[in-house]
């Protein structure tokens, strides 16, 4: 099994094209073709994290992605956050978070360093 570090975007296109390939072919882990597509995997996302980092999300973004993959809406945030216009402020970037809140919104799941993290801009 020949393996290189990538190098360059068509170095990186070429192992993003073996490791589709690699995993249509679905193979099991303890296979030469398993081993291979687990090695470059790590490759690429060595890559990815150097060349493509991902900033962590906004804490409104990381609420709205909460409230989309369960379902909630802005009232039912109202016993973590406060009123209903307060939620709306939040919602909107009005107002930033305060840490009451925040312990709160733990409770649902969300992690706090996505409640923590660089707040939007609050609107004049």
């Amino acid at each position: 099994m020949e393996v290189r570090p990538i190098r360059t975007q068509a170095d990186y296109k070429a192992m993003l094209a073996e490791v589709s390939r690699l995993v249509d072919l679905a193979p099991r882990r303890d296979t030469p073709e398993g081993d291979r597509l687990e090695v470059l995997s790590l490759l690429v996302e060595a890559y990815e994290d150097e060349h493509y980092p991902m900033r962590p999300p906004t804490p409104v973004a990381a609420i709205k992605f909460h409230m989309d993959n369960t379902g909630m809406t802005p009232a039912d945030l109202v016993p973590y956050i406060g009123t209903r216009a307060r939620v709306s402020e939040i919602l909107n970037g009005k107002r930033p978070l305060t840490m009451p809140m925040i312990r709160r919104l733990m409770t649902l799941g969300i992690p706090a360093e996505s409640l923590v993290g660089q707040p939007e801009p609050v609107a004049a």
